[in-house]
């Protein structure tokens, strides 16, 4: 599942994630399970609002490494 983030056109963050979802440019959203709701659920409603698919992962530090930055990532987005 992360192995798309690893090789495909990403986002990371949410303020990125939420742009491409705007723009219709989001084809799949990551969700770390220990972020901050704060943060995620508002990304997780536009998903739904625009029938994005959304994808969870335990940790942020994993889906940081996924995207491959050095901290942990709450949100990231695989690109169309």
């Amino acid at each position: 599942m992360l192995n798309e983030l690893k090789s495909g056109r990403k986002v990371v963050g949410a303020k990125q994630t939420k742009r491409a979802l705007g723009d219709g440019t989001a084809a799949r959203v990551y969700l770390a399970e220990d972020a901050d709701p704060r943060v995620i659920e508002p990304v997780e409603a536009m998903c739904r609002e625009r029938s994005v698919p959304v994808e969870r992962v335990e940790r942020m530090k994993d889906l940081g490494s996924a995207c491959g930055i050095a901290v942990g990532s709450a949100v990231a987005a695989l690109l169309r």
